[in-house]
């Protein structure tokens, strides 16, 4: 192509693809200005007008209004400065799209109520600060006043969930569920409960020293017991049995009888409420963390076996 010929908008639409009323459009907006005309006031472009139009183009499928592609293609804004700008916008727009997506995901899939999914997506719209504010009251319900020993407060970080700057629509329905559930009443009690009893397990000479928690010594007694298939009521279970509990008897500081044997009891059945476990399933999602182990099978071997033994 010659730079000196000039061409109609006819031969430029040939040339780049655009239609005729497209090139027409641009140019009455002067982003593409004619550099003559023809003896019968047709417009002509010179060979400029091919290079000009396919950023257009380019740009506009990037998504760029048409005032500021002007401005681009008039060098009065950097090209550079405006990407940037309008990446961070769409990335705004994909966090957006990402949200409803997941919140409608999560209305479909659990068939909620108009108020539930109100709720959801209130939520799902929480910014960092308030998140965090959430979050912040749950671990105070929990475990405020009960001191602040160094056991309470690698929990409390291991309890806290980091929603990332572009979660995937997955985090986002893990964010859901786990602020749903650390605002219930009932999930709150339960987890207070929890917290309540490891603080008992803790002797004031050793409150600074974190205590091995009941429940992973219980795991690691009875895990054993339960993949060689041992029943929990037959006489094999005994001298398991026998050194969950007494190491419970010494995190409390009492007697290995059957009424610490009941309370242990009811402390596994409440470190195996589905909720909890459901909580910890959450938090994995949202941190990126492996799958937690489920204690459920384990716990309710134990349970079993101490049922049996304080009838």
């Amino acid at each position: 192509m010659d730079g000196d010929t000039l061409y109609s908008i006819g031969e430029l639409a040939r040339l780049t693809g655009l239609t005729v009323k497209t090139i027409r459009f641009y140019s009455d907006r002067g982003i593409v200005a004619p550099t003559d005309r023809s003896p019968a006031g047709y417009r002509l472009y010179s060979i400029d007008a091919v290079a000009r139009l396919d950023l257009v183009r380019t740009l506009r499928e990037l998504g760029l209004d048409l005032p500021t592609i002007r401005k681009v293609v008039d060098r009065e804004l950097s090209l550079p400065e405006v990407a940037a700008a309008h990446a961070e916008a769409l990335a705004v727009q994909i966090r957006v799209l990402r949200l409803r997506s997941a919140v409608l995901t999560a209305v479909a899939e659990r068939g909620s109520t108009p108020e539930e999914t109100e709720l959801m997506h209130q939520l799902a719209q929480l910014s960092e600060d308030e998140r965090r504010r959430l979050i912040g009251d749950f671990l105070d319900a929990v475990f405020g006043g009960l001191g602040a020993a160094p056991a309470f407060a690698g929990v409390m970080r291991s309890m806290t969930p980091e929603l990332p700057d572009n979660p995937e629509t997955e985090q986002v329905q893990a964010w859901v569920e786990l602020a749903e559930m650390s605002l219930d009443p009932d999930f709150r009690a339960v987890v207070r409960r929890m917290a309540e009893d490891q603080a008992a397990e803790q002797t004031r000479s050793d409150m600074m020293v974190p205590r091995r928690d009941i429940a992973a010594a219980v795991r690691d007694q009875a895990g054993p017991a339960l993949t060689a298939g041992i029943d929990p009521a037959s006489p094999q279970a005994d001298p398991i049995v026998a050194k969950f509990t007494a190491y419970y008897a010494h995190l409390l500081g009492r007697p290995d009888d059957v009424e610490l044997r009941r309370r242990l009891v009811t402390r596994l059945e409440s470190v195996n409420d589905p909720r909890w476990e459901r909580y910890l399933q959450l938090l994995a999602v949202l941190n990126g963390w492996p799958a937690p182990e489920s204690l459920a099978p384990v716990l309710d071997w134990s349970v079993q076996a101490l049922r049996v033994r304080t009838q």
